[in-house]
């Protein structure tokens, strides 16, 4: 009769011998936070809790959602890029610069590229600013915060010279000219889903088959978890570096497109602060800052989590400072418990290498 709840109990009862209820809701806490905001915001305040609301708070995610996709990537492999909001905003200033011509003065011409050519141009300049991130770390050997925080200031200055400190507006081209368009991504809705949401959820599926089906992905999570063994064991780290930052910056490019699509205007000053938001969306999600660790289900919960919040916060009337407040919170509460769920998993190792001899002793 006393058998049965021992053995019972040594299975651990309904859900398995290792199922533990505060590492479930540790594991899942972007998701729960998420439905913790909708369900508070939508007592709130009314208006809150409806598909139009739903709708249009997504677009604005999909802009921190596709910059913590890049910024991921890179935080897989240990490093990280605060130069991606600055690419943001020189992506959207360039993209601004060719939608308003190209002038060739010796010879006469004002050139309006196509969209679909602003689009390749704009990604290209995003590429070419994550390839001189990536060539600065992996051959140079200059620590990653210093090279992207250089790489922050230097986009940024271009994006200003460019302009001359001022926004260019306007950006929805001319039929006669033949560059309309460029405000689709924007303002159309396919199925009635804002556009941008459907290109971050791309990025998120194009992403997501790379580190899970392709040898690339799995050289990411092997860099970012150990890049001394992985570098012994054939994995090519340099280049491995390299991509991430390159992918960053397209990114980042694609966002700067989403943004001033939005918009209509490209401003040199758009995207600051934003490299802080693509950490936390990363962290929220519950990557690992050190490396190894994370996901693009984790990253794009962690944007809905910054997203919802603030835009819930606006509705209900707080101030705009009270909001940074809430959100730097969120930050360190989400880089606390990370602290916790990994460093409790390295505590039950040694207790587990532990109870082996016992066992085998006793035998």
């Amino acid at each position: 009769m006393t058998d049965m709840p021992a053995s019972t109990a040594k299975r651990g009862g309904l859900f398995g011998e290792d199922f533990s209820l505060g590492r479930a809701l540790l594991e899942g806490r972007a998701f729960f936070a998420l439905v913790a905001i909708i369900i508070v915001f939508s007592i709130l305040s009314p208006v809150y809790f409806s598909t139009n609301n739903f709708l249009i708070m997504s677009s604005h995610v999909a802009i921190f959602g596709i910059l913590g996709i890049g910024m991921m990537l890179v935080i897989l492999t240990g490093g990280i890029d605060l130069s991606v909001g600055s690419t943001l905003a020189l992506a959207g200033v360039c993209a601004g610069f060719l939608m308003q011509g190209i002038t060739i003065e010796w010879a006469g011409v004002i050139l309006y590229p196509p969209v679909w050519v602003v689009v390749i141009m704009t990604c290209a300049v995003g590429a070419f600013v994550g390839l001189i991130n990536g060539v600065l770390i992996a051959f140079f050997k200059v620590p990653a915060f210093v090279a992207t925080l250089g790489l922050l200031y230097v986009a940024r200055g271009v994006a200003l010279l460019l302009t001359n400190g001022l926004t260019m507006n306007d950006l929805a081209g001319e039929p006669a000219l033949g560059n309309t368009g460029f405000d689709w991504l924007g303002f159309n809705r396919l199925w009635g889903v804002p556009i941008g949401v459907i290109v971050m959820v791309l990025v998120a599926i194009l992403c997501s088959l790379m580190l899970n089906r392709s040898a690339l992905g799995r050289w990411i999570y092997s860099t970012g978890g150990n890049a001394r063994a992985a570098e012994l064991s054939g994995v090519p780290v340099k280049r491995v570096q390299v991509t991430v930052y390159v992918l960053s910056g397209i990114c980042a490019a694609i966002a700067g497109l989403v943004l001033s699509s939005q918009l209509t205007s490209a401003g040199p000053t758009a995207g600051t602060t934003y490299e802080l938001t693509a950490i936390a969306t990363v962290v929220i999600g519950g990557a690992a800052l050190t490396g190894g660790r994370g996901g693009v289900r984790g990253t794009l919960l962690g944007a809905f989590v910054i997203g919802f919040l603030s835009d819930g916060l606006v509705i209900i009337g707080v101030s705009s400072y009270w909001q940074t407040v809430f959100t730097g919170a969120v930050i360190v509460l989400a880089v606390l418990l990370n602290s916790i769920q990994y460093s409790g998993g390295k505590k039950k190792k040694p207790a587990a290498a532990k109870s082996a001899p016992r066992a085998g002793g006793k035998a």
